[in-house]
């Protein structure tokens, strides 16, 4: 039971992990307590997308007139919209089986505890507890919907993400507490099936983490499409005596009270590290969270930790970097440490909503003077081809040297856009040259030159 490699968690940052290790020719293990994929592709990434498709689908139908076509009598079969989303999660799962199988990566299902001494205890279904012993630990854990204390999650009214998947039925009003990625999916999600949404979030703009532009323009979005939005809000309590909840809210003018059969809490996550055995091992911790260093090595020799349960953005693609970088850096090979300020990030409602680097309010708290490009796409011939104008890209350029300092997009398939931003940042690419190079006619990605070319005055179409 010794390997070179133990993993524990198969999130993509663990799995990923894995693989990596094997190519890199060591013995490796990996330990799941639930399913191969872990939260990402069993009850996050995967199957919310899944269920985004869906109400997309739903949205176009609904609009069919608006292109020419006429659909009458459109149904939404909501528990068969949660069964392909549950069937696309399981495929995939499948997938993360054949590629263990594939790089000969040993699968251990069972609670994982780490011990002194590069020890992994691993209790069994059957509760039989066997040691596995490893050169190298890697605690890739991941994390869970985070309980507040006045919003009890009970996973039937008050709920948290994982519930919200699988609902045995389409609810008729919902309120979502929290307006981040998760938030703002799940509201598009069941308003465009035919749920009254309320959001009621904390901060004044939806989306919180992103440029105040996109924050805004989604709140026209959303509204356009029905969801209510409480801004500068706060959940106090919920009454969940009776058929459905009395949800206290207190705003800037009052307290309101709002009827809803479903409370999505969607306050953020926390890291699954209790029970883990971090204290009997000396591994420290802060704020929840397994401290590193920049190789993600902890304070103990031999133990790494990487993923939702370490500081940095809580991303998939962030534990898969985070877990390649650090088995490199175990195998000796020259590596850099991952660049957190040029991460990028992705929000899946409709309009969709992508970023990377600096917001404009902190680019210009950091020093930079700036040159700001924007361009819509109601002025973008393809977006007006498809019907989907809503939204715009947003380039913020250090006005000195004209490095791309951040870039903010909201519309119609723009997470499939931003890594052309991330790999300008990461080249070092200047405004001018990305002016100069030549985009395909009609895209939704020549938005990008054109808003280059508007921070230098030189747009053509606007």
């Amino acid at each position: 039971m010794n390997y070179d490699i133990i993993v524990i968690g198969s999130g993509p940052g663990g799995y990923v992990t894995a693989i990596r290790a094997s190519q890199l020719g060591f013995k490796v293990a990996i330990i799941e307590k639930e399913n191969l994929g872990g939260i990402c592709l069993n009850w996050g990434c995967i199957p919310t997308k899944a269920l985004l498709k869906s109400a997309q689908v739903f949205e176009y139908l609904n609009h069919a007139k608006d292109y020419g076509i006429s659909a009458d009598n459109i149904k939404a079969d909501f528990n068969a919209v949660v069964k392909r989303s549950r069937d696309v999660a399981d495929g995939m799962s499948k997938g993360v089986q054949f590629l263990m199988k594939k790089n000969k990566i040993d699968v251990v299902m069972g609670t994982a505890k780490v011990k002194a001494g590069k020890k992994v205890d691993v209790t069994g279904a059957d509760g039989k507890i066997i040691t596995y012993t490893a050169s190298h630990i890697i605690i890739a854990t991941g994390a869970r919907s985070r309980a507040l204390p006045n919003l009890p999650q009970d996973g039937k009214k008050i709920i948290g993400y994982r519930e919200a998947m699988v609902l045995p039925k389409l609810p008729k009003t919902m309120v979502v507490v929290g307006s981040g990625a998760i938030g703002s999916e799940f509201a598009y999600f069941y308003a465009t099936m035919g749920t009254k949404v309320t959001i009621v979030e904390f901060l004044p703009n939806l989306v919180p983490v992103e440029d105040e532009d996109v924050s805004k323009q989604l709140e026209k979005s959303f509204k356009k499409i029905g969801i209510e939005v409480m801004l500068e809000a706060s959940v106090e309590s919920v009454d969940t005596k009776g058929d459905g909840c009395k949800v206290s809210v207190k705003t800037k003018t009052g307290n309101v009270t709002l009827d809803a059969e479903i409370v999505l809490s969607a306050v953020g996550i926390e890291a699954n590290i209790s029970g883990l055995g971090l204290e009997e091992t000396g591994i420290k911790t802060d704020k929840g969270k397994i401290v590193t260093d920049k190789f993600y090595a902890t304070n103990v020799a031999g133990y790494y930790a990487i993923g939702d349960c370490v500081a940095g953005q809580a991303l998939a693609h962030v534990a898969s970097a985070e877990g390649i970088t650090c088995i490199e850096k175990i195998k000796g090979l020259h590596v850099d440490p991952l660049d957190y300020n040029n991460i990028p990030g992705c929000t899946y409602c409709q309009p969709e909503i992508a970023s990377v680097g600096y917001t404009e309010k902190k680019a210009k708290e950091a020093g930079f003077t700036v040159k700001i490009g924007k361009f819509p796409f109601s002025a973008s011939g393809k977006a007006s081809a498809s019907g989907s104008k809503d939204g715009f890209i947003k380039l913020i350029f250090d006005a000195k040297y004209g490095e791309l300092l951040g870039a903010h997009m909201i519309g119609a398939n723009v997470t499939e856009m931003i890594a052309e931003c991330v790999a300008i940042r990461k080249l070092e690419t200047t405004g001018h040259e990305l002016i100069k190079t030549v985009h395909p006619h009609p895209t939704m990605s020549e938005a990008i030159m054109e808003a280059a070319a508007a921070a230098y005055g030189e747009v053509i179409h606007l």
